[in-house]
């Protein structure tokens, strides 16, 4: 009888290991990073998600317009107020210049431009609490309306603390 129990014990035991030998195996690898901020200074997107990645403007069928690009920045200066501009014009293209579609770009609602002066985005009042702004991506429909085709560009935007006293 012991001898009939251990077997039986032995065969369950291979039939249960078999089993999980047979059982599916998923696995996922994806990578983690952060960028800290200094608490002094800092203007991040508050979801991080989209800033690395190409945004896609919707097209409106019914309008025949595009729609714009509008996402959230957390900014901070503990000493001074934060300045903005635009490193080169803002437009898309379809790879013809007459086709170009420029973008007009409004941070905190202050319109920005490529002029080497920057212009004031946040107040040194609102930087040293921190404030939560807006950017705002606007394509503007050219003259002879919108023409068929991919367009691609890239927004560069600088920003850098307004000196203090300025």
């Amino acid at each position: 009888m012991i001898k009939q129990c251990t077997v039986a014990a032995l065969l369950a035991a291979t039939a249960l290991t078999s089993l999980s030998a047979l059982a599916a195996r998923e696995e996922h690898t994806f990578e983690v990073t952060v960028t800290v901020p200094t608490r002094s200074f800092y203007i991040v997107p508050v979801d991080t998600g989209w800033i690395h990645r190409e945004q896609i403007l919707p097209w409106h069928v019914a309008t025949a317009r595009l729609g714009s690009l509008r996402k959230y920045f957390d900014v901070r200066h503990d000493t001074s107020a934060i300045e903005a501009r635009l490193e080169e014009q803002a437009y898309i293209s379809n790879g013809h210049p007459a086709d170009d579609i420029a973008l007009r770009v409004r941070f905190n609602g202050v319109e920005l431009s490529h002029a080497v002066e920057p212009r004031l985005v946040v107040t040194a009042a609102d930087a040293a609490v921190g404030s939560r702004v807006l950017l705002e991506i606007e394509p503007q429909q050219p003259a002879g309306g919108y023409r068929a085709g991919d367009y691609y560009g890239n927004v560069l935007l600088l920003f850098n603390a307004r000196a203090p006293g300025a």
